[in-house]
């Protein structure tokens, strides 16, 4: 059996890569912004992007394109990042975005496209907000879905990093779960030990890092090995803007853990200024693909090396991780095949 997907929002195509992991072959996906979009036409060849504006898109268009085919998985990541954590500085309040619409956007397609099965990944925040409730209440009560929803942990299903996510998945042909931890743990150090140092790589995206004056340089020297940070160097060698009150998060200019987890990869992850992006022991940020490897992109995926690296950090960032995205795909491919075949 072929398992036909559609990726919305799908930036540089992590959750397709993920999707493809699991044997589901993603016939459409949605990403408006052009750097994201040409990274993801690199990497998954045999799918149409399309680039309009999500909420200009018919979705009858794509019905008519598939010749009526029922779609096996309709996936997709919203964006709306006015719930985030970090947009918020943890209020309960979500922060105004116009972003954060999207997910009726979503819903939308949802309707019209009638798919067997949908999951939707996005911020925790998020299932805080009247917009998740009602959304949901929607697809079961009006569009007749079984539907499921968690917060998780992407580190208990083997992805090298902490990161909270909201996952909620829907099928019409029966009860369905989200699916359950692996619980494998995998380290800083088995996804990114064994790379050369970046000027012996002939990989360049392993050598896009940022470059930094010396007096940071220095600093980062100072910090020791294997988890250190600014904390440890004592006030009279911090930065004078880290001394002040409420200045963020305590993991800015910290250095990874070999054999933890990384902490969770945002869209800051090319600047040790962002959070806790140091190497464990070279005196450097990681580089984007390391950033790409903790976040479970295989070692070969590619990305535009000619985009401004905040750029680069941003699409590594924003993206799903692909072993997470593997895993809830293939728990929904079980489902479909119990339902389908049986």
């Amino acid at each position: 059996m072929k398992f036909i997907s559609i990726d919305l929002f799908s930036g540089v195509g992590g959750l397709t890569e993920g999707l493809r992991q699991a044997g589901f072959h993603t016939k459409y996906a949605f990403e408006i912004d052009e750097s994201a979009s040409n990274a993801y036409k690199l990497n998954h060849h045999e799918t149409e992007v399309i680039t309009e504006d999500i909420r200009k898109v018919n979705p009858k268009v794509i019905q008519q394109k598939l010749k009526s085919k029922t779609i096996h998985l309709l996936a997709g990541c919203p964006p709306c990042q006015g719930f985030s954590s970090i947009r918020r500085l943890n209020k309960p309040l979500p922060v105004y975005d116009e972003r954060n619409t999207l997910i009726d956007e979503y819903v939308r397609f949802i309707k019209v496209l009638k798919p067997y099965t949908f999951m939707m990944e996005n911020v925790p925040g998020l299932a805080l907000h009247e917009s998740f409730h009602n959304a949901k209440k929607y697809l079961e009560e009006q569009l007749g879905y079984h539907v499921d929803y968690k917060t998780v942990n992407v580190k208990d299903y083997g992805v090298p990093q902490s990161r909270k996510r909201l996952v909620m998945v829907g099928s019409r042909l029966g009860k369905i779960k989200v699916a359950e931890p692996v619980n494998e743990k995998v380290t800083v150090r088995k996804v990114i030990g064994s790379l050369p140092k970046p000027e012996l790589s002939n990989d360049p995206i392993h050598k896009i890092f940022p470059k930094h004056s010396e007096r940071i340089t220095r600093l980062i020297k100072e910090l020791p090995n294997d988890g250190g940070s600014r904390t440890d160097l004592g006030k009279e060698k911090q930065l004078k803007c880290h001394l002040k009150e409420n200045v963020g998060f305590n993991d800015v200019y910290g250095r990874l853990r070999w054999d933890d987890y990384a902490t969770t990869i945002t869209g800051g992850c090319l600047n040790p200024s962002k959070g806790r992006f140091l190497h464990p022991e070279q005196d450097r940020c990681i580089s984007a693909r390391e950033a790409a490897l903790l976040q479970s992109f295989p070692i070969d995926y590619k990305f535009p090396v000619e985009a401004p690296i905040s750029k680069i950090a941003l699409m590594i960032g924003n993206a799903l991780p692909p072993k997470f995205s593997a895993i809830q795909a293939d728990s929904i491919k079980r489902h479909l095949i119990q339902y389908l075949n049986g």
